[in-house]
């Protein structure tokens, strides 16, 4: 199953291979939000507010717990597979240890944590919460294995890994609320097994048609352990934007509040999808390439994307209205205030994504760490100083304040750091002429059919 990407090896991809690994990691993403926008309308419909709050909150205990606990290692796994591939098997073996390790670990901390403060378990029954607990290894090894093939390109097996789950979430609860059954334990129960059908996906094409599983290797375990928490703290901190202030939101204003403030958050997303399958593509050419490419190379696409994230934004602007009360109904008219505000975010969150990424693939994690503190420690400290008051609307300023911060501050980090200059990143005319441009010619050979081996070899030779 190796593709084009994948047999690169270790010169990098190309121009064109590049381009067309974007637009399917792209265009799988796309997917997974359009999915998971169904499936929140489905759970929105048929349970309420509340309903879709406390399966909110319960999913995201999930998701920040198991990201929290990965201790930075898939960003030591995607660059050592790029830079070194004899050492994939053995990264391979290591991660499957370390997640079972790190995920019993949290789901102990967790546990403790609710035993200890119980309003940190919100209304979520015992039960569920245990399940959710349960399923954090796993969620580990997903993470840990889709860095981990994406360092050797093998970006075909982790989009089908990663739109899979929203499949099974959109196609059984919607069958589950055709037939009246659909419950948060239900919903809750499926999340958890698309996950764990887009792990074993990808723990067998490692076994199979990739380096397979070697021997473990402590030394190597060090080392990736020792990158890996240079970067893990500004990981956290980045998640924890997205997450943490829904587990403080459900926790302080209720599951009503919650499901508000998650529908806005369902519908923002969107602005997250480009930079992320952008700074995912251009990794393994990161850490490949010498300075000076690599920082041209980030700043050229920062500039598409952020042009690309703004025109979104704006739509999501002035379609609020639509999006949560036309489709979602009246209850959530709350939720318009909360998109509107989120969607000013765009700058911070295409700077985050994006630059933190190069930082980290250019072996400066802690730069990028220090960097999405800033947005950290912005969205703590404005969430329990404005949810208590405000509630889901508090929630949403805090978020895009923060996000605006942190893009501002990893702006002039990454430009320090590595060179360039500030005005490289600001967007150029010449930009928006070169994307169309770009997009019109894929268009174009699209229409005209594939390119023979030779026409191809040919055309990137001349690029």
């Amino acid at each position: 199953m190796a593709d084009a990407e994948h047999q690169a090896g270790t010169t990098g991809a190309p121009a064109n291979a590049l381009l067309r690994t974007a637009a399917q990691t792209y265009g799988s993403q796309l997917g997974v939000a359009v999915l998971s926008l169904g499936n929140a309308l489905i759970v929105a419909r048929s349970l309420g507010a509340v309903g879709r709050g406390e399966v909110a909150f319960l999913t995201a205990i999930a998701w920040l717990g198991s990201n929290i606990s990965t201790f930075g290692v898939q960003e030591a796994n995607v660059n050592l597979a790029a830079a070194e591939p004899h050492l994939r098997r053995s990264l391979a073996t290591n991660s499957l240890i370390l997640s079972v390790l790190l995920g019993a670990a949290c789901a102990g901390a967790i546990a403790a944590l609710v035993a200890i403060v119980p309003a940190a378990g919100g209304s979520a029954s015992h039960l569920l919460l245990w399940l959710v607990l349960i399923s954090l290894p796993m969620l580990i090894l997903s993470t840990y294995l889709r860095f981990l093939i994406q360092g050797e390109y093998g970006f075909g097996v982790t989009n089908l890994a990663w739109l899979l789950p929203s499949v099974v979430n959109f196609s059984v609860n919607g069958a589950l609320a055709l037939a009246g059954v659909l419950s948060v334990g239900t919903a809750v129960a499926t999340w958890i097994g698309g996950q764990l059908l887009g792990t074993a996906i990808m723990a067998r094409y490692v076994m199979r048609y990739s380096v397979g599983f070697g021997r473990p290797d402590l030394a190597l375990a060090r080392r990736t352990l020792s990158f890996g928490g240079k970067s893990h703290v500004g990981r956290i901190m980045l998640l924890a934007n997205y997450r943490l202030d829904q587990w403080i939101l459900g926790a302080i204003a209720g599951a009503r509040e919650l499901g508000l403030y998650s529908v806005a958050v369902a519908w923002a997303e969107a602005l997250f999808l480009l930079p992320t399958a952008l700074s995912a593509v251009q990794r393994p050419d990161i850490v490949r390439s010498s300075r000076r490419e690599a920082v041209r190379l980030t700043a050229r696409v920062f500039r598409v994307s952020l042009l690309a994230t703004a025109a979104m934004a704006v739509g999501l602007i002035v379609l609020a209205p639509f999006l949560c009360v036309t489709i979602f109904g009246s209850e959530f008219r709350g939720s318009i205030f909360d998109l509107r505000v989120l969607a000013l975010g765009a700058f911070g969150i295409v700077a985050l994504k994006q630059l933190g990424s190069s930082l980290t693939g250019r072996r400066r994690p802690t730069a990028a760490s220090l960097s999405i503190g800033c947005a950290f420690v912005c969205t703590v400290a404005l969430d329990f100083a404005l949810i208590p008051s405000h509630g889901d609307a508090g929630a949403a300023i805090a978020s895009s304040t923060a996000y605006t911060i942190g893009g501002v501050v990893i702006a002039i980090v990454f430009t320090r750091t590595l060179g360039g200059r500030a005005a490289d990143l600001v967007p150029r005319p010449s930009d928006a002429r070169e994307t169309w441009s770009g997009v019109r010619a894929a268009l174009r050979r699209r229409r005209a059919g594939p390119l023979s081996a030779a026409e191809e070899a040919t055309k990137t030779t001349a690029a």
